[in-house]
């Protein structure tokens, strides 16, 4: 069974349902047809009926069993309207705005998961992420306990013997640009809570670099050593090490030569990079060259699961991460 597969499995064990707020994009039509078939959860998409209908017409898709939302004629619209005024008022929200917003797809489908209409949302296909994490974090907030919003990339790379058979999770790879040693250590400990949720293994944490073990000498290594030896005094029992670079954390001959005490080098299927500039690269540069599944940006540390899309994906992608985002919905 591929690893999506296994999700969607998951996912049919307890049906939720999950927002779509870009209910125009053929993408995300195609997708809610594929899901709807599959039957893994129940899918609320948001926007003009008419619109919507005529766009899955023409695309010869079957959205049938899906929900259609239109904002304006919205039931809810008028306490959704209020509520966020009251969330915002202290920043400065008035009524007026706040009725401005609640048009927009994805202010008004974060509304529906805040008001618990909804288990979930996915955005991100035909938006930037900042335009679907911006609204998150003014509705949705923080978890609990939650120091750090950040995002990982679940990438399935095909024929690969390292990493989890060739599955890895790869953060931050959306929002935090430029991390100091805390934030680090704290994207490192969420993304290695992230993979034994949704891969359910072992997580191994590489702390990427460079440089491995003090190989060379520069303050953006010394960041990433320090978030290392932050992230193993607050999570003692974590598998994690660093700095070390890519090669030395996946492949055990290089592990070996470059850093033979480390319990994660040549095995880690957890990779964080030392900057949202790596990790950015790094995953696209993956999934083309590699021609890997790569579903994310999935973001991690928000109260409820709100997942953004590359704009350059494609309609199984959005099916993966509705997938993931269902799984999250479930342990959330």
């Amino acid at each position: 069974m591929s690893f999506i597969q296994d999700i969607i499995t998951r996912a049919k064990q307890e049906i939720k349902t999950i927002v779509l707020p870009e209910a125009t994009d053929i993408r995300t039509l195609k997708a809610a047809d594929i899901i709807l078939k599959e039957e893994f959860c129940k899918i609320i998409l948001v926007g003009n009926e008419e619109e919507i209908v005529k766009v899955a017409n023409e695309n010869k898709f079957d959205i049938a069993k899906a929900q259609i939302i239109n904002p304006s004629k919205s039931e809810n619209y008028e306490e959704y309207v209020n509520a966020f005024y009251e969330l915002r008022k202290h920043k400065g929200m008035t009524i007026e705005k706040s009725k401005e917003l609640m048009l927009d797809p994805v202010f008004f489908g974060m509304m529906m998961v805040k008001q618990e209409k909804a288990d979930g949302l996915v955005s991100g296909a035909a938006h930037s992420t900042a335009d679907t994490l911006r609204p998150a974090l003014q509705i949705l907030k923080t978890a609990p306990g939650t120091k750090l919003v950040s995002t990982f990339a679940v990438m399935v790379v095909p024929n690969c013997e390292f990493g989890e058979n060739g599955v890895f999770i790869f953060s931050d790879c959306g929002l935090n640009q430029n991390p100091n040693s805390e934030e680090l250590s704290e994207i490192a400990i969420s993304t290695a809570k992230s993979f034994k949720q949704i891969i359910g293994k072992e997580p191994k944490v590489a702390m990427l670099s460079y440089s491995t073990m003090g190989s060379a000498k520069a303050e953006e290594v010394d960041k990433v050593r320090i978030a290392t030896e932050l992230a193993k005094e607050k999570e003692p029992e974590l598998l994690i090490d660093g700095e070390m670079q890519f090669d030395a954390a996946i492949v055990p001959s290089i592990a070996k030569s470059k850093a033979p005490e480390s319990r994660v080098a040549g095995t880690a299927n957890t990779m964080i990079f030392p900057d949202l500039q790596a990790g950015n690269i790094g995953y696209k540069l993956v999934e083309r060259l590699a021609k890997a599944e790569a579903y994310g940006p999935i973001c991690q540390g928000m109260a409820k699961p709100v997942n953004d899309l590359s704009r350059g994906c494609k309609a199984e992608d959005i099916v993966g991460v509705v997938a993931i985002t269902c799984v999250q919905a479930q342990k959330n």
